[in-house]
């Protein structure tokens, strides 16, 4: 995890880093973000050159990736892999749809707002941040909060 006291947040909207997306529609679900969306939400929670590859599966894809690397026998909203912390930072990100679709109605939020909040977690995930410990936790929380708000979405851990 980040030290507390180093940690940068991102600027917002043009800070100036390179990265190269991969978007790989492996499930075609309604209300699937586009291209755009995701490039846009990336964006706005990379600190740091990166080349990643987002992946939008079904559930049993997430089901199968979820038992494999974690060993939970389910399917979860996000995966985040990370492949090389140096310059520039690697790795890929996994969304289940069927799950973010399912929580965002269980949840009565917006389902592009609940992409768009999924995306930069697992974002912030491939930069190091994690949420094993509650003071990370809050450090990513308020993390996301700020940066899904200035997006122009609901705080993301507000009671509706």
């Amino acid at each position: 995890m980040k030290n507390a006291s180093k940690v940068r947040e991102p600027v917002f909207p043009a800070n100036h880093k390179k990265f190269k997306l991969v978007l790989q529609y492996a499930a075609d679900f309604p209300g699937t973000p586009s291209r755009w969306q995701f490039r846009k939400w990336v964006n706005a929670a990379l600190m740091q050159d990166a080349q990643i590859v987002l992946r939008i599966v079904d559930e049993q894809e997430g089901k199968e990736l979820n038992r494999h690397f974690r060993g939970k026998d389910k399917a979860t909203n996000v995966l985040t892999f990370v492949y090389d912390e140096l310059h520039p930072l690697s790795g890929d990100i996994v969304l289940c749809a069927p799950v973010v679709i399912s929580e965002a109605q269980q949840q009565h939020k917006d389902l592009a707002a609940h992409y768009a909040h999924l995306t930069v977690h697992g974002v912030l995930h491939l930069q190091g941040y994690d949420h094993e410990h509650d003071a990370d936790a809050a450090i990513m929380e308020q993390l996301e909060t700020n940066i899904v708000t200035r997006l122009g979405y609901a705080d993301p851990y507000h009671e509706r």
